[in-house]
């Protein structure tokens, strides 16, 4: 989810759900501790509860990079031990520490050690040719011996040659038997899925299985999937919206944005999939696209492109 679940994505979800637990995008150590920190780790107090995803393998930068994040009022950690792109590999982190559970191991005790809130780690099923169930099993053994709070399975193994991040997201089969077999043989410990997981029917059908379900693309490409997630998953009453409502709702954050001397674009560009195969869409799209990107754009351009979709008529529920 790199450079998609930024800050205005994450304001965009809490217009549809209150309860969902957020993430960041993955932050790597080096650039937390050698660059601009409140831009990396800054955000709206509305985002809560928010998770901060590291990528890294070393427990004394990690440990350091946890105490800022806490410092900064983050909910959780998530160490990301399941992403095999080349680049992260290049840096030692990432899908590739799998075959290096003690490491992770070590990585989370520091973490733990200097900070006071959940440590989670995200993994894929298995990597390489260490895809065995067993494999997976012993990987988790030894980090949850370290204190990780909460496993967040990706339910594919990953290639980290042959392959590119988007196959390895789409060629590798869905193993959801062996994640509720790991949540059914280990019930001590938290289990969450992810992988594949495209509704919230989809959610419920498997939830029973697990301690909770991650869903991560389909939310950017249709986040209205989340609209009904605080009642459907979470049995409370949330903000079960209209699409227009939602827009509503974000006019604020962006002429705010606009007035602090930030872009329209990069927050306009979450907004673009909202209207997906509905009534006046396409023309959504193409108004914010071609108006946004100016340097003068404000958040005229979104109400301009917002009273152009038609409304849905009065009593309706949201579609």
């Amino acid at each position: 989810m790199m450079d998609r679940t930024d800050r205005h994505f994450r304001v965009l979800m809490r217009a549809l759900t209150r309860r969902t637990l957020l993430y960041t995008e993955m932050v790597t150590t080096g650039a937390i501790l050698h660059g601009d920190r409140d831009s990396l780790l800054g955000f709206s107090a509305i985002e809560h509860p928010i998770a901060l995803q590291l990528g890294g393998d070393d427990p004394g930068a990690l440990a350091q990079c946890a105490r800022f994040a806490v410092e900064r009022g983050y909910d959780e950690l998530n160490l990301n031990v399941g992403c095999p792109s080349d680049r992260v590999q290049r840096g030692r982190f990432g899908a590739v520490l799998m075959k290096e559970p003690e490491r992770v191991a070590a990585c989370v005790a520091a973490m733990r050690a200097a900070v006071d809130v959940p440590i989670t780690v995200k993994h894929r099923i298995g990597v390489d040719e260490l895809d065995r169930y067993e494999d997976m099993l012993r990987f988790v053994d030894v980090v949850a011996a370290a204190g990780c709070d909460r496993f967040v399975v990706h339910a594919r193994k990953a290639w980290l040659a042959g392959l590119s991040p988007k196959e390895n997201r789409e060629v590798p089969p869905l193993r959801y038997e062996d994640v509720f077999r790991l949540r059914a043989e280990r019930p001590g410990l938290a289990v969450e899925i992810n992988g594949g997981v495209r509704t919230l029917a989809a959610v419920e059908s498997i939830q029973a299985h697990v301690d909770g379900v991650m869903i991560g693309r389909a939310a950017y490409a249709d986040p209205y999937v989340l609209v009904d997630a605080d009642q459907r998953v979470f049995g409370e009453a949330g903000p079960v919206v209209s699409r227009h409502a939602v827009v509503e709702r974000m006019l604020p954050y962006v002429e705010a944005h606009v007035a602090a001397g930030g872009r329209l674009h990069v927050v306009s560009r979450h907004l673009l999939p909202l209207f997906g195969g509905q009534p006046g869409g396409r023309l959504w799209r193409r108004l914010i696209s071609e108006n946004a990107c100016h340097a003068s754009a404000g958040v005229e351009v979104i109400e301009r492109a917002l009273a152009a979709v038609p409304r849905p008529e009065a009593g309706a529920l949201p579609a």
